[in-house]
């Protein structure tokens, strides 16, 4: 690792194969904390390369514990986080809407690192208890439309890097590498980034990777369409601008989308919104987030489908019902 910093530090790059190696290091455990820091540090400092980045992805992939849903061919619904807007759960919210639409959703999610509460949060918060049984994920998907694979539990070398991320408390290269890391490999991914350079950069990944795939990012930070500001948004067919207007909904305030100081607090909006009690700036964002979701699992639908099949679920109860019954299986 002294060899690799003081490369870093001169303003060297590692390559793909040194990437990988490093990442295989620190999931065998071989780094202890400070060094860990100092690794991740350098990334605050400069920008990851493309090569680094799919290195670091190498290893961690063949490090996770094997899952195959081939058969559901489930999309995954997730941000980069380190957006530091400290939004409620938007994307865990439209995951379920999706699972109430009829749609298959296994969602790759943690706990918060920059934000208050992360998917795992709010899951836990309501009693799931997250696992890798094969079965339990299954049975999931298969009742409710929705599975949830926590990311600590399905790379497991991820472990050694936990504490310094929460220490450090500020977003990382590992923010990057989450959505990418999923051990089910889906085909298909809703993402939403914290800048236009992670979506440029995920946008080559992407594309390199086969996935189908919509990116989103709202101008005025979030990695969300937050509908608080105009969003861009890059797919297989191109890249579009969007005004909140223009996707039929109100401008939103920022401290609309707030998700409080605590997990409870958190966890009662997410709530709302699938009680359908949420105020329109809450139900709005996930309608919104959900209709982008869907279209790109159905990239033949109109964007109108799409919201009319996230409203009939979020408003209709079924969103609800896909909720309850994955608190059912995932109560093990």
């Amino acid at each position: 690792m002294k060899q690799i910093l003081n490369r870093l530090f001169n303003h060297q790059s590692l390559t793909r194969e040194e990437s990988a190696e490093v990442m295989k290091n620190i999931g065998a455990g071989m780094y202890n904390e400070s060094q860990i820091a100092a690794f991740i540090s350098v990334y605050l400092m400069r920008s990851i390369e493309l090569d680094e980045l799919i290195g670091f992805r190498d290893a961690l992939m063949s490090m996770a514990i094997p899952m195959d849903l081939s058969d559901f061919d489930p999309i995954d619904i997730v941000g980069t986080g380190g957006d530091e807007k400290n939004t409620f759960n938007i994307s865990t919210c439209s995951c379920f809407v999706l699972a109430g639409a009829g749609y298959k959703v296994a969602k790759h999610g943690n706990y918060g690192a920059t934000s208050i509460s992360g998917s795992s949060n709010v899951l836990e918060y309501y009693g799931a208890k997250f696992t890798t049984n094969v079965d339990v994920v299954r049975r999931s998907l298969e009742k409710s439309g929705f599975a949830y694979l926590h990311a600590p539990f399905c790379n497991p070398a991820m472990k050694n890097v936990a504490p310094v991320r929460k220490n450090i408390g500020v977003r990382t290269f590992f923010n990057v590498l989450g959505p990418l890391i999923s051990p089910i490999r889906p085909r298909y991914q809703c993402l939403g980034v914290y800048n236009l350079k992670m979506m440029r950069l995920y946008n080559y990944i992407y594309q390199r990777l086969g996935t189908n795939y919509t990116i989103v990012y709202t101008l005025d930070g979030y990695d969300e369409i937050s509908l608080t500001d105009d969003c861009k948004i890059v797919n297989n067919f191109g890249e579009y601008v969007y005004s909140p207007e223009q996707l039929g909904f109100q401008r939103a305030k920022q401290e609309e989308l707030w998700g409080g100081t605590t997990v409870e607090h958190a966890a009662e909006i997410f709530m709302n919104v699938l009680d359908n009690k949420a105020s329109d700036a809450q139900r709005n964002v996930v309608v919104i987030n959900s209709a982008f979701a869907i279209q790109t699992r159905c990239p033949e639908k109109s964007l109108e489908e799409c919201k009319a099949e996230a409203i009939e679920s979020l408003v209709g109860g079924k969103a609800k019902e896909a909720f309850v019954k994955f608190e059912e299986i995932y109560h093990l």
